[in-house]
């Protein structure tokens, strides 16, 4: 039985605790391409109080992994860069967009927008993958 997107995102997402940490809430995802968002809460911030830049980060990565992995088969960041031109506050509504530009046998190249709820971009991001040949889950194998 072959899995869904939305099916394997889904279980990307329960397995998640860092995400889940995070309060992501997964608005679209599909092959190539997902849609997350998240409010930036006081324990999130640095000692500047704003945004600790690893929030961001993990943030768009994690749309990274839902838009690289929704296709079924384990894709693993290998690179991953992140600028950040706006500070983050708190209480921030954010959404990440990511979408996969380019994929090889092996590789995917995904670019992350981050956005506040002005519409303002507060990060850029851009990561590679390696896939692999590894099933989400081990009855999708053989099929």
């Amino acid at each position: 039985m072959s899995h869904t997107p939305e099916q394997v995102i889904a279980t990307l997402v329960a397995r998640d605790a860092f995400s889940q940490w995070l309060g992501v809430e997964v608005l679209d995802a599909r092959v190539g391409y997902s849609r997350i968002r998240m409010t930036v809460r006081a324990d999130m911030v640095n000692g500047f109080g704003t945004s600790h830049g690893g929030i961001v980060f993990s943030f768009a990565d994690s749309a990274f992994a839902f838009a690289t992995n929704a296709a079924g088969t384990l894709a693993v960041a290998i690179d991953a860069s992140i600028s950040f031109p706006v500070a983050v506050q708190v209480g921030d509504v954010l959404t990440a967009i990511a979408e996969q530009e380019s994929v090889t046998n092996k590789l995917g190249f995904c670019n992350v927008t981050v956005r506040n709820q002005h519409d303002v971009i507060v990060g850029h991001f851009r990561g590679t993958v390696y896939r692999t040949n590894r099933a989400h889950f081990p009855s999708d194998a053989s099929t």
